[in-house]
């Protein structure tokens, strides 16, 4: 009979530690991983052709997930929801949650939001919206209502507000609105009580750079939203306004490497500054909230203004500086850093291959791990880990002299 009572007992307890793992699961929620060096965060796509219509398919998204939850990589970013690939990324980490109850991925879901006439031969205009909006909202509610324990935050836009995106900006006002409807949402119990509301959009466009920005609905959104998601791009104004970029007149007697060392920790400071100038903006209207980084990354090739023929900054020793420089700031101060980005995706400028916005990846299309990763491909990090089936090696077949051919100085000379 004690025994009978005994091992009853034991059935009961191992139902209770089950129950107790499913509860923290559930439990889990945004404000724990914001912040949380244990939960790295980065921007995901999983496409590897030159086109969207390509969809990646669910087993091809599990390898990506595997090999970035073997790097800590604990939260994904996403840009919108009207292709297949978000639901298959949300399907694909169900799946592997059940097949290991130790597998933790939790998403930032995107919801597009651009203006009317937005990538059409019409003029934008920028003050209305686009009627595919209203689809875009709805969809990242359902998803979010379908995956509650992997979606912990809706971010709505990306750099939806920032006036350089002509082709399709539209102004605060169209974003407090669907922001303020998502909140409203979870006070109906529409949507989950501890999702994270936001919207992820360029510094200046979050009251941090010029004074066009510094607008009441700007306010009201920052009010609004359950934290500032900002990016900062320091790869792309080493032309369009070197102000850190180069080398100082002290600096001409250090070694080539010294040299890029010194620019590389000025461009981190460079994007340090950008966040703190929305900190301060934040503040200065009276509000204290988290900001984290929903955007930073340095791209490894360009045949454009930041290439060899114009700033010098893209290779693969930089972009590793760069990212390396940016995980241990924003570890340090405990702020989210959604890299940009996982693997290089070639569709989002398919006229030209050379062109920067196909090589901000850390994992190549040809499955090698870029400089960034060289040390994880040395310890094992991937090994038994697949991308397109093919295991993940180095580029330049590891050959560091070989990358170094590809590495070039900054010409500019700055003031001391």
């Amino acid at each position: 009979m004690k025994k009978l009572i005994y091992i009853i007992f034991l059935m009961v307890l191992s139902c209770n530690q089950k129950d107790n793992k499913n509860i923290v699961s559930k439990e889990i929620n945004a404000q724990m991983i914001l912040g949380n060096t244990n939960y790295q965060a980065i921007c995901y796509g999983g496409y590897r052709t030159n086109s969207r219509e390509v969809q990646p398919t669910i087993a091809e998204i599990k390898e990506d997930l595997k090999l970035l939850s073997a790097i800590n990589i604990k939260v994904l970013r996403t840009y919108n929801v009207h292709y297949e690939e978000v639901s298959n990324l949300l399907k694909a980490i169900t799946e592997l949650k059940k097949e290991d109850n130790k597998f933790e991925m939790f998403v930032m879901l995107g919801a597009w939001i651009d203006c009317k006439n937005a990538w059409t031969n019409l003029p934008p205009i920028h003050h209305e919206e686009s009627d595919r909006n209203a689809f875009e909202i709805a969809e990242a509610v359902r998803l979010t209502n379908q995956f509650p324990d992997i979606v912990k935050i809706i971010a709505v836009g990306n750099e939806a507000m920032v006036k350089w995106a002509t082709s399709y900006y539209v102004t605060p006002n169209i974003i407090l609105k669907w922001v303020n409807h998502l909140q409203h949402l979870k006070t109906e119990n529409k949507l989950p009580k501890d999702i994270l509301i936001t919207s992820s959009d360029n510094f200046a466009s979050w009251g941090g750079g010029g004074k066009e920005y510094h607008v009441e609905e700007l306010n009201q959104l920052i009010k609004a939203v359950d934290y500032i998601s900002m990016h900062t791009y320091p790869m792309h104004d080493t032309h369009y306004n070197p102000v850190f970029w180069g080398i100082k007149e002290s600096e001409k007697t250090l070694t080539d490497k010294e040299k890029i060392d010194a620019a590389m920790l000025r461009s981190r400071d460079y994007a340090i500054g950008q966040y703190n100038s929305v900190v301060a903006y934040m503040k200065s209207i009276g509000v204290n909230k988290p900001v984290h980084i929903g955007e930073t990354g340095w791209a490894t090739q360009s045949n454009e203004h930041y290439g060899n023929d114009g700033a010098k900054a893209t290779d693969e020793y930089k972009s590793a500086q760069f990212y390396n420089l940016m995980r241990e700031w924003s570890n340090k101060e405990k702020v989210s850093c959604f890299y940009f980005e996982a693997f290089d995706e070639n569709w989002k400028d398919a006229a030209n291959p050379q062109g920067s916005e196909n090589h901000f990846g850390l994992i190549n299309l040809q499955n090698q791990a870029k400089y960034a990763l060289w040390k994880e491909v040395e310890k094992g990090t991937f090994k038994k880990l697949t991308r397109n089936g093919k295991p993940i090696t180095k580029t330049y077949n590891g050959d560091e002299k070989a990358l170094w051919l590809d590495v070039k100085t900054p010409s500019s000379i700055l003031k001391n």
